[in-house]
């Protein structure tokens, strides 16, 4: 049996699992407190339950965030045939005095261990604030451009 569009059992699928442990860019769109809708590419780690991802205090998404929670994200790779990971739920977002745990694994995923490391030294001094920001999906969705595709070509509603 396939699963449908926005079933959270997708993610156990070979090519969801494959993006989540890339290192492509996860891009996450949500409504700017002045209604307008934004995306902002972002580095990410998959917890086997949640998307998470880290920014700094003061960034204007953390207000963003705690007014409107609901967001979409989107991992892919070009292709051909491109690959495409689609997620929406809610954020929730935690301030955290220093690094957000899972900060330094993910310079370490994207950037390998020498840079990482090089990385999270240059930020990790005393004062430091950061916000964990962790989506947990309530819907999902894979277009592969070969056993899935795009609503219109499939049929489906996206």
């Amino acid at each position: 049996m396939t699963l449908p569009q926005g079933d959270v059992r997708l993610l156990g699928t070979e090519l969801a699992r494959g993006l989540l442990a890339s290192t492509e860019l996860a891009r996450m769109a949500y409504v700017a407190k002045d209604g307008t809708p934004r995306l902002f590419p972002m580095m990410f780690k998959w917890t086997g339950e949640e998307l998470v991802f880290a920014t700094f205090e003061g960034a204007r998404k953390i207000r963003a965030l705690r007014a409107r929670p609901h967001v979409a994200v989107t991992i892919d790779r070009p292709g051909p045939p491109p690959e495409i990971l689609l997620l929406r739920g809610p954020a929730q977002v935690t301030e955290v005095e220093g690094l957000v745990p899972e900060y330094a694994w993910i310079h370490h995923h994207y950037y390998g261990p020498e840079q990482g490391a090089r990385n999270i030294a240059e930020i990790d001094r005393p004062g430091l604030r950061m916000a964990r920001i962790a989506v947990r999906p309530t819907w999902v969705g894979l277009v592969d451009f070969q056993t899935r595709l795009p609503a219109p070509l499939s049929g489906r509603d996206a």
